[in-house]
């Protein structure tokens, strides 16, 4: 009943042209990609790793990228912002995070109590999520027990977030966390803290941080990684104190301040602990891959890892 359908994304394809095939699907009823997923992949890819009859990855065929792209070429056009925009430039830094003795080997034991029981079995698609969020918690200082209480490893990460706010000189900070054991930490540490909040209230904060009358600003990147527009306060500084495996919400989130109308430069911060699974999340960021391929390969290499340790 619509005469056009216009679709807009800054990340169409974050993990790959797997990702395209539902948003075309909105634009033109499948009649370039094929009616339904099914057949999309089997046109385009080859079945990777499974685990019986499921598989959870699918591989390009040769030059089915360009075969895609083609497809698609005569209602789709690409526009990078910093092809058309004259934005203020966005500086991107990892911060070593180095633990204490005691804290890395409670790292190191957690982490052993966690891998050793699968070194023997492969690790199935939602067991190496649960492997990898109880590994990322334990890198940004706490971890969730099984009876939801929490246990604090380190403060390491507490302590480099409170040097980026000192550096910024009363400017405001955004932080972007995963758990909620982290922002009770951030907020025990920094009062200061703001969340936002829904419906009205959520309005109000949004216009407070745009006018600079809150300092610190934590955000969850699931939450407020697309559609906000909070880029006319004189934040400078953004950071990332829990990393995240998927790359269009990293990608989103960074752009909450990095966006048409910000006037100044961009600092996005993240906080990487040394030697554990956050370096193997900054790696597949940095490759693009981010998601269930990269979140599998790494909890395997970790259980190698560990497995050798113990040899």
């Amino acid at each position: 009943m619509m005469k056009r359908v216009i679709g807009l994304t800054g990340t169409p394809a974050p993990n790959g042209p797997l990702d395209l095939w539902a948003q075309m699907y909105l634009i033109d009823q499948g009649e370039r990609l094929g009616k339904t997923i099914t057949g999309y992949r089997d046109r385009y890819f080859l079945p990777g790793k499974r685990e019986g009859h499921v598989v959870y990855e699918w591989k390009q065929k040769k030059e089915s990228e360009d075969r895609i792209y083609e497809a698609i070429s005569d209602i789709a056009v690409s526009m990078k912002a910093e092809d058309w925009l004259d934005l203020p430039k966005r500086i991107d830094r990892d911060v070593p995070i180095r633990l204490s003795k005691e804290a890395r080997a409670l790292y190191e034991k957690l982490e052993a109590d966690l891998l050793l029981p699968y070194s023997d079995a492969d690790v199935v698609a939602t067991t190496a999520a649960v492997l990898s969020n109880k590994l990322l918690q334990m890198a940004s200082g706490a971890v969730y027990d099984e009876e939801r209480g929490v246990k604090t490893i380190h403060d390491a990460k507490l302590d480099a977030l409170e040097d980026i706010i000192e550096a910024a000189n009363g400017k405001p900070v955004m932080i972007f966390y995963a758990y909620q054991h982290s922002l009770d930490r951030i907020k025990e540490r920094f009062p200061q803290t703001r969340v936002l909040r829904k419906g009205k209230d959520g309005v109000q904060d949004i216009a407070d941080w745009n006018n600079d009358r809150i300092q610190l600003l934590a955000l969850h990147p699931k939450s407020a990684g697309h559609g906000l527009n909070l880029q006319e306060s004189s934040c400078r500084n953004v950071t990332f104190y829990d990393n995240i495996w998927s790359l269009e919400e990293y990608q989103q989130a960074c752009a909450r301040v990095h966006r048409q109308g910000v006037q100044h430069s961009i600092i996005v911060s993240r906080l990487v602990a040394e030697g554990t699974i956050d370096e193997d999340v900054v790696a597949a960021l940095e490759r693009k891959a981010a998601g269930q391929d990269a979140l599998m390969d790494a909890v395997k290499a970790r259980i190698e890892n560990v497995k050798k340790g113990r040899g």
